[in-house]
């Protein structure tokens, strides 16, 4: 209960009679012989309606002299009714107990008011003195028994903040020694850290914001509390204590390492500052304070880095392990947060990368490298793109494309040489007729170009988290490992008359897009166009025959980006998960995601093998279609889809053209290995809005939605399904009418791609709209 609640109780209290030997009393009479109550009384009065005011004549205010308020009283005035019920309540600044009690020398304007005092009653303590705000807080008879100090300065500053005062709950200042501390930090909004927090980002600015009593407020705060008075001290002086993590100044770090985008001019104060001499092996916690130390700790990360493409692999995997080990505390520093150890952040994955690559997958049969790729294999190549994802700048991409390429090359081509050799055509790999999954009532199967192990794996963990169950399975993509080739190798149209078995072209296909459509209906299939899967939220399908779709394009995005195809794969594979999501939704019980391939990346260019261009119908990657009769050392390998028909393959992971970062079509894990994924479980319902504008303004976004948003809130971030990387302060809950709006905090992000989400009540992300901060669309 609030403390408003509680006085208002204790007024209404006073009128209390025995009706068996008393009459109901006329009014109560509340005197405040030094005004203490009047700074309140409207905001009292709002509670309470049958508070009247002694005062200069506003009726509409409920106020007027004491002739007045007898009238209001007897129930002659207009507008304002007597209840018997409950007694009218007589405020009175200025006038004491006994100003009333010395009827014969009563002031003439209170006169009309003396006798009340007989038919009325008094609301007073019971030594018969004014309630006063201390007195109603402390009082063990009649009062709320609170522990208020009583010296002076408390005083002040309970009748500062008296307005906010009773808006706080009665439990929360029980059992608390209540002194001029609490009520200024009362006063200046019950967060004080914050408040100094802003201070020190905009001293000037906060303080020309502040009301004179809420300033002086936070300068006693800040003189009890932290020992320093913003009016006798500079707030370069503040940092430096801040800086100290003294005492409570601790808890101010702390507070401001949650947030540090929020302070962006303390920051560059810090960076002013000049750090202390710190010992010849200085502790983290005396380093993690300076921006500075910070930078000079990257700096020579980077040359550590750089330099490990000067030894060997297995030393430079021995020394990615010692540099995890001096740098990795670096991770949990305020500066990383700010974006400012991009390396310290990529030599995590880096060092994961050292320790997948020291076991070799050079070894046994095509099958036992399988399984050894599919228990630990997978996690070097999700490592190297971890890595890859942290590069912002070209001396990143240096430092981690050297130590990337270090580890991760020769690990690389020692599987993919071991692989081609024991490789036995007609005994290994994909066969006519394992992979085509057969037709089942109430299954959907969603074909996902060059969905990669590792991205397989991550995307079962997405799933996962979402609440759905997933079944991992793998299996040989077809040779050549592309899109041409291993599509169809995964479709339910084996059997099918319609298949040639002569490649169409460069892209090794046995079959038309259109041909390729009618088989499955001819099948019993029926065929989700693109438009029908973007819009699955809006479309209701028949869910009671299987299905064919595809969505999301990795492949093209490899090709498209080269190594920064990293950067991308998570927010690719959200849309995945989205839209598996919205499948399930439409009613088909199981989501069979298959895909053609997996593809290599290697940081920097894949080796080049020389393969002369008049001996090719056409080449790319790592195959080749040969012209007839051509002969060459290159290793030929015979066509999935017939196999009297060969091509021609690049060694290990070398590709026949230069500069490539990545590519596919050779005999690599890498490639040859893919997941299938069985998706069950409960979607959830569909999304219930549907995103209808968004708009920036600097970098304000307002999004408006259709449908009921009621318990929804906006997002801004830089992969729609990690809200971890959420770029505001806090997400937005949606107003009445669809619309929230969400500013995002660094302006340093402007002109980059980001996304907007909604999310339910759970946090799940429900609708998504990609966008470029402080732009248009």
């Amino acid at each position: 209960m609030a403390i408003m609640e509680q006085l208002i109780r204790g007024i209404r209290s006073a009128a209390a009679y025995n009706p068996d030997v008393q009459a109901a009393p006329a009014c109560i009479l509340w005197p405040d012989r030094e005004r203490l109550w009047e700074p309140v009384i409207a905001q009292i009065q709002a509670e309470l309606p049958e508070l009247l005011v002694l005062g200069d004549y506003a009726p509409e205010q409920l106020r007027g002299p004491a002739i007045w308020l007898r009238c209001a009283i007897a129930g002659t005035v207009d507008g304002i009714d007597v209840d018997s019920e409950t007694p009218p309540i007589l405020y009175l600044p200025g006038v004491g107990r006994q100003d009333l009690r010395a009827v014969s020398e009563c002031p003439e304007a209170l006169k009309p008011l003396a006798e009340l005092q007989y038919r009325g009653v008094l609301w007073s303590q019971v030594n018969a003195k004014d309630w006063t705000p201390r007195a109603f807080l402390s009082s063990q008879q009649g009062g709320l028994g609170l522990e208020v100090a009583g010296d002076a300065a408390t005083r002040q500053a309970l009748l500062a903040a008296l307005p906010r005062l009773l808006r706080e709950s009665l439990a929360d200042l029980q059992g608390r020694h209540l002194d001029a501390e609490t009520f200024n930090t009362l006063l200046t909004g019950g967060d004080p850290v914050r408040d100094l927090l802003d201070w020190l980002n905009q001293p000037e600015a906060m303080r020309a914001s502040w009301p004179l009593h809420e300033w002086q407020a936070f300068c006693q705060v800040c003189h009890s509390r932290y020992g320093l008075h913003p009016e006798r001290q500079s707030a370069l002086e503040a940092v430096e204590r801040l800086t100290q993590r003294q005492g409570n100044w601790k808890t101010v770090w702390t507070r401001f390492t949650e947030a540090p985008r929020r302070y962006p001019q303390l920051i560059e104060q810090i960076r002013q500052l000049t750090p202390p001499t710190l010992d010849f092996f200085p502790e983290p916690e005396q380093m993690e304070i300076w921006p500075q130390l910070n930078r000079q700790e990257e700096e020579r990360l980077y040359h550590d880095l750089c330099a490990l493409g000067q030894l060997p692999a297995h030393e430079a995997r021995e020394r990615l392990e010692a540099l995890e080990g001096e740098h990795g505390q670096r991770r949990d520093w305020v500066w990383a947060e700010l974006g400012e150890s991009p390396l310290a952040m990529a030599l995590a994955p880096l060092a994961e990368l050292g320790r997948m690559t020291w076991r070799s997958l050079a070894g046994g049969h095509a099958e036992d490298m399988r399984q050894a790729y599919l228990s630990e294999g997978w996690k070097a190549d999700d490592a190297l793109l971890r890595a890859l994802d942290q590069v912002t700048g070209q001396r990143e991409q240096e430092a981690i494309f050297t130590a990337a390429h270090t580890v991760y090359l020769r690990w690389a081509d020692e599987a993919a040489r071991h692989l081609q050799r024991v490789w036995q055509p007609g005994v290994d790999g994909l066969k006519r007729g394992e992979a085509s999954p057969n037709a089942r009532p109430g299954e959907c199967v969603l074909f996902v170009d060059g969905l990669r192990l590792d991205c397989g794996k991550r995307l079962t963990q997405r799933l996962v988290a979402q609440g759905l169950e997933v079944a991992e399975h793998s299996t040989w993509a077809a040779l050549p490992s592309v899109t041409g080739t291993g599509k169809y190798a995964v479709a339910p149209i084996l059997g099918s008359d319609g298949i040639h078995e002569e490649p169409d072209g460069y892209q090794f296909t046995p079959i038309t897009r259109h041909l390729f459509q009618k088989l499955l209906r001819e099948n019993g299939w029926q065929v989700l166009e693109r438009r029908q899967v973007e819009q699955l939220h809006k479309e209701t399908l028949d869910t009671s025959k299987p299905a064919w779709c595809e969505f999301g394009d990795i492949d093209h995005a490899g090709h498209e980006r080269g190594w920064k195809l990293a950067q991308h794969v998570d927010d690719m594979l959200g849309e995945v998960a989205e839209r598996i999501q919205a499948l399930l939704a439409q009613g088909w019980s199981q989501v069979r995601v298959v895909t053609d391939h997996g593809w290599l990346l290697l940081p920097g260019e894949l080796p080049k093998t020389e393969l002369p261009a008049s001996l090719v119908e056409t080449k790319w990657g790592r195959c080749a279609a040969l012209k007839p009769g051509a002969h060459t050392d290159a290793a030929r390998f015979p066509w999935y889809w017939n196999e009297q028909v060969h091509f021609a393959l690049a060694e290990s992971i070398h590709c026949f053209k230069a500069g490539e970062t990545y590519t596919h079509g050779g005999l690599s894990l890498q490639e040859c290995v893919t997941p299938e994924l069985v998706v069950t479980g409960s979607a959830g319902p569909k999304p219930s809005v549907l995103i209808d504008d968004l708009v920036w303004k600097g970098l304000r976004c307002t999004l408006v939605v259709e449908g009921d948003s009621d318990g929804l809130t906006l997002d801004v971030r830089s992969h729609a399904g990690d809200p971890s990387s959420s770029l505001v302060l806090s997400p937005k809950p949606f107003k009445t009418g669809g619309k929230a709006s969400v500013v995002v905090e660094d302006d340093d992000l402007e002109g980059e791609t980001a996304y907007a989400v909604v999310l339910d009540d759970n946090g799940k992300v429900i609708a998504q709209r990609s966008t470029i901060i402080g732009g248009t669309a």
